[in-house]
This record gives C-alpha cells, sequence and structure tokens, in this order.
C-alpha cells in the first residue's frame, strides 16, 4: 500500500469514495455516484472507483468499506442489510478479488463511530459509543481506537434492544421490523419522532425545535418524550457500558436541544451518585462514513 487509505460510504441510494492521507488523515480526493442497485453493478463500481483513485493519486491506497449491515463471522455472507440485495452475498470476498487487494468491510455505524473516535468529537477518549440517529437506528463500540464488534458481529446495536423503564403510555410496545417489540429504533428513529409530532406516514422532522418554540403542542409534546426516552437509552447504556462520551450522529443528531435537556434527565436513571457522561454532536456529519471505513487500516498497514 502506498501513503493514503481509501474509504468508501456504501449508501442504499449513493456510493461516496474519499482517499484520506496516512500521517493525518487530511482528504485528497472525494467522488461520488448513484448506487447501481444491483449486487454485480455494485461490485464493479466499487472496482472502477478504486481504480480511478488510484490512478488519479499515483498509488495503491489501502481499501474500506462501510455498509448498512455486517458480515457474518460464520459464513463469511452479508446479513441484516437493509439493502436486502445485498443480505446473503459473500460482498467482502467478491470485493477483495474484484478490487485486486483485500478490502475490509464494516457496518456503517462501526464506521461512524470510529471516525469520531480517531479525530472527530471523542478523540482521546478511550471508550466511545457513537449513534446514529437518523431513519434507522444504529451504534458502534470503540475501545482504545479499536472497533469491538462482538462474537457475533452486533456490538452496538443501540436500535434493537427495547426502550427501558417504559411508561403506560407507551404502552403496547410497537412491533419492529426485527420481529421483536418495543426496539429503541421504533421510538428514537427520525421517522419514529416525525410520526409522534404529525402522525402516521410522516418522516421528515425538519421544523420540529422551530414549531416547539413557537408554541406548537404537539412539537412540543414530541420532542419531552422524544428526549426523555433518549435519555433513558443513554442511562442504559452508560449503567451496563459507561462509556467516556457518546456521540450522535444521523438527521436527529442536529436537534440542538437534545445537548441541553439530554444530560439534565439522565442522571435519574444511572447508578452512581453523579452522572458526567457527556453527550455530544458529531464533528465529522456526512464525512464519517467515508472518514470511519478508511480508518479500518492502521498507518502501519497502510503503508509509507
Amino acid at each position: 500500500m502506498t501513503g493514503y487509505r481509501i474509504g468508501i460510504d456504501f449508501g442504499g441510494t449513493k456510493i461516496e469514495i474519499a482517499a484520506l492521507a496516512r500521517a493525518d488523515g487530511r482528504e485528497l480526493v472525494r467522488r461520488r455516484i448513484a448506487n447501481p442497485g444491483h449486487y454485480a453493478g455494485a461490485v464493479a463500481a466499487i472496482r472502477d472507483l478504486v481504480a480511478g483513485m488510484d490512478a488519479e493519486l499515483g498509488g495503491t491506497g489501502s481499501v474500506g468499506i462501510g455498509i448498512p449491515g455486517s458480515i457474518s463471522p460464520e459464513s463469511g455472507l452479508i446479513k441484516n442489510a437493509n439493502a436486502t440485495w445485498l443480505n446473503n452475498q459473500p460482498f467482502g470476498r467478491d470485493l477483495t478479488e474484484s478490487v485486486g487487494r483485500e478490502v475490509r468491510v464494516e457496518n456503517d455505524a462501526n464506521c461512524f463511530a470510529l471516525s469520531e473516535a480517531v479525530d472527530g468529537a471523542a478523540a482521546g477518549r478511550r471508550v466511545v459509543l457513537g449513534v446514529i440517529l437518523g431513519t434507522g437506528m444504529g451504534g458502534g463500540l470503540v475501545v482504545d481506537g479499536k472497533l469491538l464488534t462482538g462474537a457475533h458481529h452486533i456490538a452496538g446495536e443501540w436500535g434493537h434492544v427495547p426502550l427501558p423503564w417504559p411508561r403506560i403510555t407507551e404502552m403496547p410496545f410497537p412491533k419492529c421490523f426485527c420481529g421483536n417489540e418495543g426496539c429503541l429504533e421504533r421510538f428514537l428513529s427520525g421517522p419514529s419522532l416525525a410520526q409522534d409530532w404529525k402522525g402516521p406516514g410522516h418522516r421528515d422532522t425538519a421544523g420540529i425545535e422551530a414549531a416547539a418554540e413557537a408554541g406548537d403542542i404537539a412539537a412540543i409534546g414530541a420532542l419531552d418524550r422524544y428526549v426523555d426516552r433518549l435519555a433513558r437509552a443513554c442511562a442504559m447504556a452508560i449503567n451496563f457500558l459507561d462509556p467516556d462520551v457518546i456521540v450522535l450522529g444521523g438527521g436527529v443528531s442536529n436537534l440542538l436541544s437534545i445537548y441541553d435537556r439530554v444530560p439534565l434527565l439522565m442522571p435519574r436513571y444511572v447508578i452512581t451518585p453523579q452522572c458526567n457522561t457527556p453527550v455530544v454532536r458529531n464533528q465529522h456529519g456526512d464525512s464519517s462514513g467515508v472518514r470511519g471505513a478508511a480508518w479500518l487500516w492502521s498507518a502501519d498497514e497502510v503503508g509509507a
């Protein structure tokens, strides 16, 4: 490998690629294309993007990719991808063969957490919980600068644990696509907040804080319920993991009131006399996906 890391963010509608300098993570080049939406086309598109990046930079970069799913340790096949045509495919093996070098494939929420832990909002912290609050909900754990993925490669799947300390008014729990009931994703994703505010079918939370400030009773109520639920979820994570920091990403992380209100509510639920765990907004925003994928390779592995 020669001097730079290539990171790829594999989204449902787009594929984004960037190259970072080996030494300082400085962004060298970035490109974005539409996702072909089918397996063979996606593998070919990634092959061509990497080849183009290498040709432009005159080298051979390490390659990491973040996807909305993960590789099963047992089979080596993709599982839990919301781009369902990826599931049960040997994506990592096929990319390695197509690109002509090892390609490291990781969950996109893990890439987000790694990006923020290495040189983002959680830089210098030992134990980092990174959480994406967007169309869905996911999370990643980083300890001493390295991802903690777990025996089944599902560590940090925060969206699929039940809402803790539930209220009677939250019963019966809503069904989740995973087959269980009451998953955090059904309460803390962007569409869940939008539906609590405006009713079934709504998915956009834009303007909710302004509406609440203007006296919109529905917006006030939805935000009050949301920050309390997020505080309960963060407190649960603190009780079993006790991270040094919780970093939020995704569209809902742009709600500024979260960062004032949630830390004030967490002590009610945390089993310690004083709770000082910071809940912070991400630093790299939409760039965290490609940056985290690039950081799947260490500086020593990338080469001079």
